[in-house]
């Protein structure tokens, strides 16, 4: 079943078409204590005219696992959920992320839709229909392709979002530029993020989201094509699990800890989108080294990176770990370490390796060489 992307200019409009057009007996929406708060009221009345049951789980990614899942399971079971039954996943990339799998797996499947209030998730979690949650200490370890009916994409919910979590998603836009075009890479590495104009961000949101849906519709399971996505993402899952782990978080530079300690993220923990950003840092250099995409324009996304999201801390001393986690990534063969690197922008090159001498130099370079 493919998944229709809709960009909204009025939310209750387009939500209330799709929640007619998508077979339900009941409606359930999942939400987050912050989404709860600060993006229901949008929508509300809506769900009121469809008596939709509310089930509401805790923030940030350190909730996205099995005990929460469960709590979902019990609260659709609770609810009266049957297979014929509609799930709303109204959040960023966890509730979607876990909303989905829940979804996929209750009854064997019902149907839900997904709509996104962060900008992370309007680019990426919420849209190609991978669902999953952490376990045993990695992201994303257990989870399954299910696509949402529907994902209603309306920046009219980035107006309560903070710069930290706005940077985060704007990430995976920088991600889909450089696998893309240089036309829109360039148009990404000269857009104040900082002061976002968000009309014009929402026209390169969707840009954004096409690049996705493009990929996506052509290797729907990721067996190809697809592994393109993941460009920056072996080295910044690798981050961002070791955030996780450590007492006091993965901290960014001075400059910019305020953004660092997000809504969206324990205090100190490394946000998604950030970790990313210092994997795309890493991969271009790996790319520069091994296929020859070229320095001028590593170093200029590596500028615009810094300027924008900081410096994270490690040291040398921590490089076995990141790389045992780096080991643990799902792209893998074996004990080989998968990345996709890029020729050029847009010139991609799925399925390469690099010797550990050569992931520790990125690692260098991601601290101390840009």
């Amino acid at each position: 079943m493919q998944q229709r992307v809709i960009i909204s200019q009025d939310i209750e409009h387009d939500l209330a078409q799709a929640i007619a057009e998508t077979e339900h007996d009941r409606v359930f929406v999942l939400t987050d204590d912050i989404t709860q708060e600060c993006c229901l009221p949008k929508v509300a009345s809506l769900f009121a005219k469809h008596n939709a049951t509310t089930i509401t789980i805790r923030h940030d990614d350190t909730n996205k696992t099995l005990a929460t899942l469960a709590d979902v399971w019990t609260a659709l079971q609770r609810g009266g959920a049957t297979r014929h039954s509609l799930l709303v996943n109204l959040g960023g990339g966890m509730v979607t992320d876990l909303g989905g799998f829940a979804a996929a797996t209750f009854k064997r499947g019902i149907n839900f839709i997904n709509i996104p209030t962060t900008l992370l998730a309007m680019v990426d979690a919420a849209v190609g229909g991978k669902t999953g949650i952490n376990f045993g200490g990695l992201k994303n370890e257990v989870g399954a392709f299910a696509n949402a009916r529907y994902v209603i994409v309306n920046t009219c919910f980035l107006d309560t979002l903070d710069t930290a979590n706005l940077c985060s998603g704007y990430a995976e836009m920088l991600k889909h530029s450089l696998i893309s075009n240089a036309q829109m890479w360039a148009e990404h590495v000269n857009f104040d993020i900082l002061q976002p104009d968000l009309a014009e961000l929402q026209r390169m949101v969707a840009a954004s989201i096409a690049v996705k849906e493009h990929i996506v519709a052509d290797d729907p399971h990721e067996h190809g094509i697809r592994k393109a996505l993941n460009f920056g993402h072996t080295i910044g899952h690798a981050l961002e699990e070791f955030s996780m782990q450590q007492p006091g978080g993965a901290v960014v530079s001075a400059r910019l800890l305020p953004l660092a300690r997000a809504r969206t993220a324990p205090k100190n923990t490394l946000l998604h989108g950030y970790a990313v950003a210092f994997g795309l840092i890493g991969e271009l250099y790996i790319s520069a080294r091994k296929v020859g995409f070229p320095t001028a324009r590593l170093h200029q996304t590596a500028r615009f990176i810094r300027e924008n999201y900081g410096a994270v801390a490690f040291t040398c001393d921590d490089y076995p770990t990141l790389l045992n986690l780096m080991r643990h990534d799902k792209k893998n063969t074996s004990d080989t370490i998968n990345f996709t690197l890029l020729h050029d922008i847009g010139d991609i090159r799925i399925n390469q390796t690099a010797t550990d001498e050569e992931i520790r130099e990125a690692l260098d370079f991601i601290r101390e060489g840009y």
